[in-house]
């Protein structure tokens, strides 16, 4: 009867490479895992992203809305009138001591170059409103003097435009003289 000694470490071997094999699919299955749970997170980090991009739209839009009427009904004598340019809102100098109705001029938050669409009315900026296509992720809930904004298809019906005057149908978006995009300060 011959002894071999070969055999016992070549059941070691195969042992060893099964076990192996069977770390390495472990592995392969938590990357995995991981994976899935890193794109959730960056999904709802997106998202979560997206809807702070929309509250700081609505907050500015409300604060250009506001010092567009202002620099309508404080207009000195009979005829009011509104900016011809965002910059006229900082600085009114239609007075002996310039007015602000405004701080400063804010970025659109929903676009990259953070310009502003400029609703005009003869000649005259009326409105704001953001030039993102993107669909709205609010929908409806909308706080008083917003309600037009429920059910907009894209941010661009998104449209901040004074009450301070009478505004007629032939007000239209304008080209965007006269806006400098500067970054929100909070």
């Amino acid at each position: 009867m011959v002894i071999s000694h070969g055999q016992p470490e070549l059941l070691a071997k195969n042992k060893m490479g099964r076990e192996a094999g069977f770390t390495f699919l472990g592995l392969m299955f938590a990357v995995a895992i991981a994976g899935i749970a890193l794109a959730g997170t960056g999904a709802l980090w997106h998202m979560e992203s997206r809807r702070e991009k929309e509250k700081e739209l609505l907050f500015i839009g409300e604060e250009y809305r506001e010092a567009i009427s202002s620099y309508y009904s404080k207009s000195p004598g009979e005829a009011k009138q509104f900016p011809e340019k965002l910059d006229d809102l900082l600085q009114d100098k239609r007075f002996p001591n310039p007015t602000r109705h405004l701080r400063r001029l804010y970025r659109e938050p929903m676009t990259s170059d953070g310009e502003w669409e400029l609703i005009r009315q003869e000649g005259r900026i009326i409105g704001v409103a953001s030039r993102s296509p993107e669909e709205p992720i609010k929908i409806a809930g909308f706080g008083p003097g917003q309600n037009e904004f429920e059910g907009a298809v894209s941010y661009t019906e998104w449209r901040f435009i004074s009450n301070g005057g009478v505004q007629s149908t032939n007000a239209t978006p304008g080209p965007n003289t006269g806006s400098s995009p500067h970054a929100p300060s909070r």
